[in-house]
């Protein structure tokens, strides 16, 4: 398993840096821009906190989240008033699935009257896991017109819409979400929702609106997170030319980020190979990505797992059912941290494909059937739906 080590910076704020081990990733030490590691306040963390926080592994739930858990509350003893810290530990709950002890942080915070910005859409996503639409629904009326708060809840509503299969109303959140950001001058944070959703509509069957959406929000603002996921959606939509070019560019640009060179550079290229009908490729393209396949790779989305899903769809074109389900079964495995990203119910589909190859025919009906009931209020045009009933009725 991958090390890095975390240090606080002075002039970096609250955020932590990181370092690789040299000896595990084979390049130098360099600087990890995952956003999923933990902050530390510099001006009130205490040594003892600081060394809480020294030493984490590359994020994988079943090792690393247990021992943040950990990690949190200690630091929580410590300072029993810090609201960020509340914040990760509910965060941490919840991608171990562990819904119920989440809860109970998220009202001993409440409790303690700590507010924190972001509360509302974690508790809106807690809510998601729990099949809570009304709460959701409260959740989201609460942060209306509240400057950044509320863009963050509508794109989650969107992915929430796009995850049932509802893509035109999944847009109409995307443009609001937008017109929010763009009302507080955020333009790189409605470029990122306006990319977000361009994997999903790229992998449903949609690829004129991948396509668009992912040169819109290249125009609107082309920052490393934007022109990332563009790269990735213009590859699944057929576009292999844009998707090199973005690929090389962004290569040159990134010769030491190891989230772009061991995780999105592998899985955009993986994308172009599958485009090209060569699945072998892409699994060997994907091989460097695998210690980083749960990692929270950009902040313009939650969690999609891109590497098991291309992986995964990898393994169907190589009518390998064993491996595919492998891949497709962690978006099940790891519910609690793919929370509401759409691309999580067609990680169901694919399951219920391998399982089919499998020639398993009573699990893949059993999970064919989930995805359509999930999706019985989706757009009926949805080209990936109307292929999926296809296999459906021939099993």
């Amino acid at each position: 398993m991958l090390e890095f080590q975390t240090k606080v910076s002075p002039t970096s704020g609250n955020r932590a840096s990181a370092f690789c081990k040299p000896s595990q990733l084979g390049v130098s030490p360099v600087r990890i821009g995952n956003p999923r590691l933990r902050s530390v306040e510099q001006t009130s963390a205490t040594p003892t906190r600081q060394a809480e926080f020294r030493r984490h592994k590359i994020w994988i739930p079943a090792v690393v989240l247990e021992k943040e858990v950990e990690e949190f509350r200690e630091a929580l003893r410590l300072e029993p008033n810090d609201a960020g810290t509340y914040q990760m530990l509910g965060a941490d709950l919840t991608g171990l699935n562990r819904l119920d002890e989440a809860e109970a942080v998220y009202k001993l915070s409440d409790e303690r009257n700590l507010p924190y910005e972001g509360w509302p859409k974690s508790l809106y996503l807690l809510a998601f896991l729990e099949g809570d639409q009304a709460r959701m629904a409260r959740l989201a009326a609460s942060v209306a017109g509240k400057r950044t708060a509320e863009d963050a809840m509508l794109g989650a509503q969107a992915d929430t819409e796009a995850w049932y299969g509802r893509s035109r109303a999944a847009r109409v959140f995307i443009r609001r979400a937008m017109d929010s950001a763009l009302n507080n001058g955020g333009k790189e944070t409605a470029a990122g929702h306006q990319v977000k959703l361009a994997p999903f509509e790229a992998e449903s069957g949609d690829w004129e609106q991948g396509r668009a959406d992912a040169n819109a929000a290249i125009k609107l603002a082309p920052n490393r997170d934007v022109r990332l996921v563009a790269a990735l959606a213009l590859a699944q939509s057929g576009d292999i030319k844009s998707a090199e070019k973005l690929a090389t560019e962004l290569d040159k640009a990134f010769p030491l980020d190891t989230l772009v060179q061991r995780y999105w550079l592998p899985v955009i290229r993986a994308a172009i190979a599958l485009q090209r009908k060569d699945p072998n490729r892409a699994v060997e393209l994907l091989q460097v990505a695998s210690p980083l396949d749960l990692a929270s790779a950009t902040n313009i989305m939650n969690p999609n797992l891109f590497p098991v899903y291309v992986r995964g769809e990898a393994y169907l074109m190589l009518h390998d059912g064993n491996r595919a389900a492998a891949e497709f079964q962690k978006y099940i495995t790891y519910r609690g941290h793919v929370r509401n990203s759409p691309i999580g119910m067609l990680g169901r589909l694919g399951l219920a494909r391998a399982y089919a190859l499998q020639g398993n025919t009573t699990k893949a009906r059993a999970v064919y059937q989930e995805f359509l009931t999930t999706w019985k209020d989706a757009d009926p045009d949805v080209p990936i739906l109307i292929q999926a009933k296809s296999e459906y009725a021939k099993l």
